[in-house]
């Protein structure tokens, strides 16, 4: 079935992006956990009836993985915060004088968990938030949206993000056919039963959208004449370079006068020189999304979350980010969690597909 929700699929990403953002900005736990229930929320109540919607708990199980490895590495490599709460001492493994402050066992400390827990659950929620917006934004959609100039980039990626759920889905399909047929589903032998017909199935896809691309023209590119191609590349690369010089003076205490004017140039002129490279893309768009007023509130609520926590990281810096050493227990913040609820918007102004 396909996606009727009417949104435009980049407010989805947009709202995601914020969301994530916002995770990036604090390693409470329970600001991560609130972000993380936010957006399987809206997934919950917005998420359409489609192959691609259904990689939400991959992503969440990926995220799990994330978070496993970060404690890992900590009991076995060690962590350079102090600690007075031993809860193991493993066998240390001697090293030799070049790998000093390298470690491989040893004391495993309270503080050094609930530091790397904080840690990877800020990677976990960024994954999840991403995971989301897979799950509720058409890739087929997203790929009419994007400017001339990138047409070609994005059909990589709509293609990867598509095979992906698609991949996921077959695995689950044939999983279950060989539940019924009382057949081993796990294991070495099951998944080597498995993954062959998925691979199968994978290489057959990939033929035909060859072929389809190539019955449709794809790849065509128009005549346009050298200055333009000069100016466009030089557009895009001063840009692009004027977007990071800007955007590390945003990041160092020196940089606070020239960063903002810097970055919004560089943003300006990449913007110009892709709108110039589409001159190049040969391509029509049949009955194109619009970006209507609940798109705008989708993508103005994640960007609101993300501009509270950004704020919130400066003037409450001890809230959003609980020590370990003394290890003390995090508090929840009034004011950034109820920011974090303004995630949850969409999933009162999205239209849901009808049952």
């Amino acid at each position: 079935m396909t996606d009727r929700s009417g949104l435009h699929p980049g407010a989805w990403w947009l709202w995601a992006l914020g969301l994530g953002t916002a995770a990036t900005r604090t390693t409470n736990p329970l600001l991560l956990a609130l972000l993380i229930a936010t957006s399987g929320y809206v997934v919950a109540t917005c998420r359409p009836r489609a192959p691609w919607s259904r990689s939400y708990s991959a992503f969440v199980k990926l995220a799990l993985a994330v978070l496993v490895i970060r404690l890992f590495f900590a009991v076995a490599l060690g962590s350079p915060i102090p600690g007075t709460h031993v809860i193991v001492t493993l066998p240390e493994v001697p090293l030799p004088h070049w790998a000093q402050g390298i470690r491989l066992g040893g004391r495993v400390t309270a503080e050094s968990l609930v530091f790397a827990l904080y840690d990877g659950l800020k990677l976990a929620t960024l994954l999840i938030c991403v995971g989301a917006a897979n799950a509720l934004a058409n890739p087929s959609r997203l790929l009419k949206s994007l400017p001339g100039a990138l047409y070609e980039a994005g059909v990589a990626i709509v293609v990867a993000l598509t095979f992906a759920p698609n991949l996921i889905a077959d695995v689950q399909r044939l999983r279950a056919a060989r539940r019924l047929r009382g057949r081993p589903d796990r294991g070495v032998r099951g998944l080597l039963q498995v993954g062959l017909p998925v691979l199968e199935g994978a290489l057959e896809r990939s033929v035909a959208l060859a072929a389809a691309m190539d019955a449709r023209g794809y790849g065509r590119t128009a005549e346009v004449p050298p200055a333009v191609r000069r100016t466009t590349a030089a557009l895009t690369l001063g840009g692009l370079l004027g977007v990071c010089a800007g955007t590390y003076g945003l990041l160092t205490a020196a940089g606070g006068t020239y960063g903002l004017p810097l970055l919004l140039a560089g943003v300006a002129a990449a913007l110009a020189g892709l709108r110039l490279g589409g001159r190049r893309s040969l391509r029509t768009r049949y009955r194109p999304d619009r970006w209507d007023v609940r798109a705008w509130l989708v993508a103005g609520s994640g960007a609101a979350v993300a501009a509270l926590l950004t704020l919130a990281s400066t003037s409450d810096p001890e809230a959003l980010h609980p020590g370990v050493v003394p290890l003390v227990a995090p508090a929840l913040p009034l004011w950034p969690a109820a920011a974090v609820l303004i995630g949850l918007l969409p999933s009162l102004v999205a239209p849901k597909e009808p049952s």
